[in-house]
């Protein structure tokens, strides 16, 4: 590796590391705001939108600036084309962490409605996953990036169970179908988040073992 790549490499590795706590704010935010109903936590998941859609501009020109300059092979080469596919993902899980804010700020017109129990421990996971997805990015470590990916199975498993509640609720009393659907939607958010999470995961391994995994985590990882 030249001494301008490896620049240009840890340069990308600092954006992409920052790109992702803001990102993890932003979630854990937005499900501050959602189980507490705080229209004014909403806001300001919503207010960081443009930051992190230019971040994502910004690294995905730095990724393909590399590639044009330095033409990387090896290692360098999967792991540029790995910060392309996690920028895309972390702008998607901002995207969804926003949709969550925007849900919150509809929620906040039914004070009578019950936020399920089951949500908090949800984003509790979702937001762990991020974070040690991340940090398997940081230090190539392909056991802590399988384990996300199972975790996975876990979010699902409470979204599901929200699911339930919520058709419950809707079933004992029509006046809740709005806020329930509110909130179903923001659940299914969450969900997505963790999905998205699993494909960093899974670019992690593709980075440190250069195996595609992504469409059969759920059979590689239940044996």
């Amino acid at each position: 590796m030249t001494k301008h790549l490896q620049r240009d490499m840890e340069s990308l590795e600092r954006e992409i590391i920052t790109q992702s706590s803001l990102v993890e704010e932003m979630i854990s935010k937005a499900s501050r705001a959602l189980y507490e109903v705080q229209v004014d936590l909403a806001n300001e998941v919503i207010e960081q939108e443009r930051a992190i859609n230019e971040s994502e501009v910004k690294i995905e020109e730095d990724c393909l600036k590399i590639l044009a300059l330095h033409q990387p092979v090896a290692v360098d080469l999967r792991e540029t084309a790995t910060v392309l596919k996690i920028n895309n993902d972390l702008e998607r899980i901002a995207d969804l962490a926003v949709n969550i804010a925007e849900r919150t700020i509809g929620l906040s017109h039914y004070p009578n409605f019950h936020i399920p129990a089951a949500l908090e421990p949800m984003t509790k996971v979702t937001v762990s996953m991020l974070r040690d997805a991340i940090d398997a990015f940081i230090d190539f470590d392909t056991e802590k990036a399988r384990a996300v990916c199972k975790r996975d199975d876990i979010v699902d498993g409470y979204n599901r169970e929200i699911i339930n509640e919520i058709y419950g609720l809707m079933q004992t009393d029509p006046s809740l179908i709005k806020p329930a659907l509110h909130f179903f939607s923001s659940a299914r958010h969450i969900e997505r988040i963790a999905d998205h999470t699993t494909n960093i995961a899974e670019d992690v391994i593709y980075l440190t073992e250069g195996e595609i995994i992504r469409h059969r985590h759920k059979e590689t990882f239940s044996t």
